[in-house]
């Protein structure tokens, strides 16, 4: 369902090498100046699958969906890039052409049809070159394809349960706290049951809430969707690249908000299985609440 939309996703591409959509003369132009920004800005500045110190941009993206939106971002910023340019270039030109000891006695034009054309056609013309890549990204973010597997994500005060449906398995997903934190680990971030997926395989995930407002969100994946109350929300994802993938809740939902780690391991089809009769043969990790 998603060949086309999906198309410019290459799992073996570093994220920014092309950008969908720009013209290839342009491409060059861009990555020079998104090079520059980053070289003065980020000096630290480093493509991860977590959060890292000092990080400003994206994380590195796994999905079909995250790299579309990694690279529509990075047009975007080209565009407004040279918008800002093509203002200053004028608002020097203007400075330094019609300066008082230049122009004694002051120009009283008040109107330029042609200027007054280009000037409101250029940015309608700007906007609408950006609404068909809007547009086409929105409804691929929000119409799930056929899955192959569905989770259901419960938010909970202040930790997740998750239930894999098909297979009967249901688990609480708690914050690994500080104390308890083996050498190597993310603080903040790990959790005791992780969420084991298949790599290249569409993923449902249906999420809800027990008690308030949470939000089910892994920058990674391009994917943040609320958790409400009464309530089932929908997205999906598929990971093209094995790891462990970090998220957070990213809706206040109360005192402990900071405290609700989400961590998504995405396996080769066969580790997944094994991982599957694993659970099964196992007693379940839920305790409710």
């Amino acid at each position: 369902m998603w060949e086309k939309q999906s198309r410019h996703f290459d799992p073996e591409r570093k994220p920014g090498e092309a950008i969908s959509g720009l013209p290839r003369p342009f491409q060059g132009l861009a990555m020079t100046l998104v090079g520059l920004t980053l070289a003065v800005f980020l000096p630290t500045f480093a493509q991860a699958d977590f959060p890292r110190p000092w990080q400003i941009y994206y994380q590195d993206p796994v999905t079909p969906v995250m790299q579309i939106i990694y690279d529509f971002h990075l047009e975007l910023l080209t565009i407004e890039g040279l918008i800002v340019l093509m203002v200053a270039g004028l608002l020097v030109y203007v400075i330094v052409r019609f300066r008082a000891s230049r122009n004694q006695t002051p120009s009283k034009v008040a109107h330029n049809t042609v200027l007054e054309i280009l000037w409101t056609t250029l940015p309608v013309l700007i906007l609408v070159y950006i609404a068909f890549p809007s547009f086409k990204l929105l409804y691929m973010m929000d119409v799930t394809p056929k899955s192959d597997l569905t989770i259901k994500a419960i938010g909970n005060q202040w930790y997740w349960t998750y239930e894999y449906p098909d297979h009967d398995i249901k688990f609480d997903s708690n914050i690994i706290t500080e104390d308890k934190l083996q050498p190597g680990g993310k603080r903040l971030f790990e959790v005791d049951n992780r969420v084991i997926v298949p790599t290249n395989t569409n993923i449902r995930v249906i999420t809800t809430s027990s008690d308030v407002l949470h939000s089910w969100a892994v920058p990674a994946f391009g994917v943040k969707r609320d958790s409400v109350p009464g309530r089932l929300n929908e997205t999906w994802f598929n990971v093209k690249k094995e790891g462990v993938y970090y998220g957070q809740c990213s809706e206040l939902c109360g005192v402990k908000h900071a405290f609700m780690p989400i961590v998504v391991q995405a396996v080769p089809k066969a580790q997944f299985d094994q991982w599957i009769a694993s659970k099964k043969s196992a007693p379940q990790t839920h305790k409710g609440g």
